[in-house]
């Protein structure tokens, strides 16, 4: 499978491809960070941002895109400038009939380190790892792309099972509810 791995932002939005092998075997593709000036007004931003995604999925074809999911930060018109740079990424993706998944930071530094509170270098330290890297990606947002494929990657496999089982468990419960029905009927009607 091949995910597109972003850690959105406006001023730099990481972005990343990674291909998933058998087992958790992991490989980079390419790596990168959006870039939008400051001063440009917010829509000009957004539209370089969307721009570049595009173009990231006519050059690397993902079949998944996994974003990370805004947190509250200290700062409001930063989270504001996240969550505006993550929806117009899923935008774009579900333009092109691609699933779109969320990630929480915590899920995506424990799939990667094992620890939910890793920090940033812990988990530039581990993509760089499991990826077989020479050289650690930089900046920060570029690690933290990579680390959200990965996480998707190793996570999807989970949760798509866990879909099914919830699926499977549904459909006895219906069926079960019906036979509790047809025999209430059934003693019902016998009772008359």
């Amino acid at each position: 499978m091949r995910v597109l791995g972003v850690d959105p932002g406006l001023t730099r939005c990481g972005i990343a491809v990674v291909d998933g092998g058998v087992g958790r075997q992991v490989r980079a593709v390419a790596v990168d960070v959006i870039r939008t000036p400051v001063d440009d007004d917010l829509a000009v931003r957004l539209l370089k941002v969307a721009d570049a995604v595009e173009q990231w999925f006519d050059e690397h074809r993902p079949e998944v895109v996994a974003i990370e999911r805004v947190f509250s930060q200290v700062n409001v018109r930063t989270a504001m400038g996240t969550a505006q740079a993550a929806g117009v990424v899923a935008l774009v993706a579900a333009r092109r009939g691609l699933p779109v998944m969320f990630h929480t930071p915590s899920e995506v530094k424990a799939a990667v380190t094992g620890s939910g509170r890793a920090d940033k270098a812990q988990v530039t330290a581990m993509v760089t790892r499991l990826l077989g890297l020479t050289v650690a990606p930089k900046p920060a947002d570029a690690a933290d792309a990579l680390a959200l494929a990965i996480c998707h990657l190793w996570r999807a496999p989970m949760r798509n099972r866990l879909a099914e089982a919830e699926a499977k468990a549904a459909e006895i419960a219906r069926t079960h509810r019906a036979r509790l029905a047809a025999a209430a009927k059934a003693n019902k009607a016998a009772a008359k």
